[in-house]
Formats: C-alpha cells, sequence, structure tokens
C-alpha cells in the first residue's frame, strides 16, 4: 500500500524523549537488545498506519516480532479488554461497556490518538449521475427500513436501477461512527448490504459493480483512485470533496474523526510495547500520510506520549468534553 524508504524516517523526536528511528538498532532506552512480541488487533482502518509502523519498527528490532489483526475496533476490544492483546487499533473512542470489561479484567488502557480520517463515500467510475450527496439522503439511503430500493429513489431524475450496497460490518469502528453519525445511533443501519471486515472487499464490490454505493476509511479510497469515485458530502454548508486539506481543517464534515492506539499499562511495562509506542508517535505523522490518511499536529503526539509515560489512564474522547468542540491538543492538554 505504501512506497517508502527507512532513510524517509529520520524525523526529529519531537519531545518524546529519544532518538526515535536514529536510536540505537535492536536495543531499547536501556542499551539492552529488544525481543519479545507486540500483539495487536483492531480497526482495518487503523491498520495501514499500523502495519506500516510494524515493518519500520521491526527493521531496527530485528528481536522484536509485531503481530497486526483485523478483528475490527469492536472485535479487538474484545480481546484487549479480556488481557489478549498490548494494543487495540481504534477508529472509535472506547465505548463504556468496553471500558467496564476491561475494568473487570484488571486491563487499564491509556488512549492515543494518532491520525485524522475522513470516511470516504465512494461509487463506481462508470457511475455519471451521482454528484454529491447530502447527509440527509445518506440518511434515507442507510437507515433502517429504508424505502430507497433504487437510485431514483433518492432523486428522481436519477436512473432506476438497483442500488447495490457496501459498507464494513458490525464489529467496525467505521460502521459505528458512520451510522451514529448518519442515522442518529450507533449500530443502527439497514441490513441488507455487503457487509466485510476487510475493506480490500468493500473496495472491488465497489470497484467491480457500475450501481454500487459504498463507505470505509480515507485510505482505502487514495489508495484506489482508480477505481472508485469519491462522493462530495454536504453536511449543510455545500458539497465538499474527502481530502487531506478538507479532513485536516475540518471542513469535510460530519465524517471526519480521529483515529486511536488503546494500550494496555500491563503491556505498556515491557519494554518492546514501550519502544514500539515511542516509535510510533514519533513516526504516525510521516506514516499516515504515506498510507492515505492525516498526520495530527506535533504537540499532539508528544502530548499523546505524555499520557503513556505518566500511565494516565481512562478516555477523554468519550466524554462530553469531546463533543464540545475542543481540539485534540486542547483535549489532550485536560
Amino acid at each position: 500500500m505504501r512506497k517508502i524508504l527507512l532513510a524517509s524516517l529520520l524525523i526529529p523526536a519531537l519531545a518524546l524523549g529519544g532518538a526515535g528511528c536514529s536510536g540505537k538498532k535492536d536495543a531499547g532506552e536501556s542499551g539492552t537488545q529488544l525481543g519479545g512480541t507486540v500483539h495487536i488487533d483492531g480497526s482495518s482502518t487503523v491498520f495501514p498506519i499500523t502495519e506500516a509502523v510494524g515493518e519500520e519498527f521491526q527493521m531496527l528490532h530485528r528481536g522484536v516480532r509485531v503481530t497486526v489483526g483485523i478483528s475490527g475496533t469492536g472485535g479487538g476490544f474484545k480481546k484487549f479488554c479480556s488481557g489478549e492483546t498490548d494494543i487495540n487499533d481504534a477508529s472509535r473512542p472506547i465505548k463504556e461497556k468496553e471500558a467496564l470489561l476491561a475494568a473487570e479484567h484488571g486491563i487499564g488502557f491509556i488512549e492515543i490518538p494518532v491520525a485524522f480520517d475522513g470516511i470516504s463515500v465512494v461509487v463506481n467510475p462508470a457511475n455519471d449521475w451521482v454528484d454529491h450527496l447530502t447527509v440527509a439522503e445518506l440518511h434515507q439511503i442507510w437507515m433502517p427500513d429504508s424505502p430507497v430500493k433504487t437510485w431514483r429513489d433518492v432523486r428522481p431524475a436519477w436512473p432506476d436501477r438497483e442500488i447495490k450496497l457496501y459498507g464494513p460490518d458490525v464489529d467496525s469502528g467505521t460502521f459505528d461512527y458512520f451510522t451514529e453519525t448518519i442515522n442518529g445511533e450507533s449500530q443502527v443501519s439497514r441490513p441488507d448490504y455487503t457487509a466485510s471486515a476487510d475493506d480490500n472487499v468493500l473496495v472491488t464490490g465497489v470497484a467491480g459493480d457500475r450501481d454500487a454505493l459504498g463507505y470505509f476509511g480515507y485510505a482505502y479510497y487514495a489508495e484506489n483512485t482508480d477505481r472508485l469515485k469519491v462522493v462530495p458530502i454536504d453536511g449543510g454548508g455545500g458539497p465538499v470533496t474527502a481530502s487531506h486539506t478538507t479532513i485536516n481543517n475540518g471542513t469535510y464534515a460530519p465524517l471526519s474523526r480521529p483515529l486511536f492506539l488503546y494500550v494496555s499499562t500491563k503491556g505498556g511495562e515491557r519494554p518492546e510495547v514501550r519502544e514500539f509506542v515511542k516509535f510510533y508517535l514519533q513516526n504516525a505523522a510521516t506514516l499516515a500520510a504515506e498510507v492515505g490518511y492525516v498526520g495530527l499536529p506535533a504537540r499532539a503526539y508528544e502530548l499523546g506520549w505524555q499520557r503513556f509515560e505518566s500511565g494516565k489512564t481512562g478516555s477523554i474522547f468519550n466524554t462530553d468534553k469531546a463533543r464540545s468542540g475542543l481540539s485534540i491538543v486542547e483535549l489532550l492538554s485536560l
């Protein structure tokens, strides 16, 4: 998915208290060689960033194995909250019931945002009638018991052809975020669509069907611009196309969101996990851009590392403060 040379990762270490990529190969802060395994699962949306970080980290620390699964945000949290993994990739904040499950198993967690994403709504390139969709039209299409069966049901001028819908499965954080944003409640959606935990399956489905409509993380569109047509979304201020610029500046609303790592406090005590988290935050901005996402401000990564170093547990982003319009840097500074 990415074309990147290790040399391009020799970026400043921000204020993370280490040399990042320019540190000694195979050695942690103590100078001893690192070994062991970092177990990661979760979001298929965050997967491309974590996969890229894992590959580069293992080139520096060949004694460490980084495993990255894609059970979806919800499926990953089930494993993480029962102590099966060290880190969960998440495309939404942890839910209260997941935090309670973690507490039941004695799992403390540190919440760290790592990038911005915009959920991309896409159609087949042969679709020459869809110029944009409003949030109200997306709701009409995706709501439970939707009356929409054909494109004409959305707008009378559009063809009387059946819409073929593609989207993430119910364990996906992208599904949670999209349904809450578009339908007003997480997990509330029409069921008659092709669902998959693998975004590449969704890409292939839309790319192969003129009448398809789907949604998934921006990186999967960015990697397949020759096979997909992205649909501008009108959130009330006119149609806006998902792009690095519109996701970063917040104009691609309401389908922009942060992506997260959730790190187990117990796992974080191991040097290989600690070094991996440090490496991730030192290089997330560069690698997120390489795989189609948008990096956070440098200060956000510094504050994320401070949260990890101080062992500050719990969620900021599943609170009323996160819904009050504060920036990521402001939230991390609380």
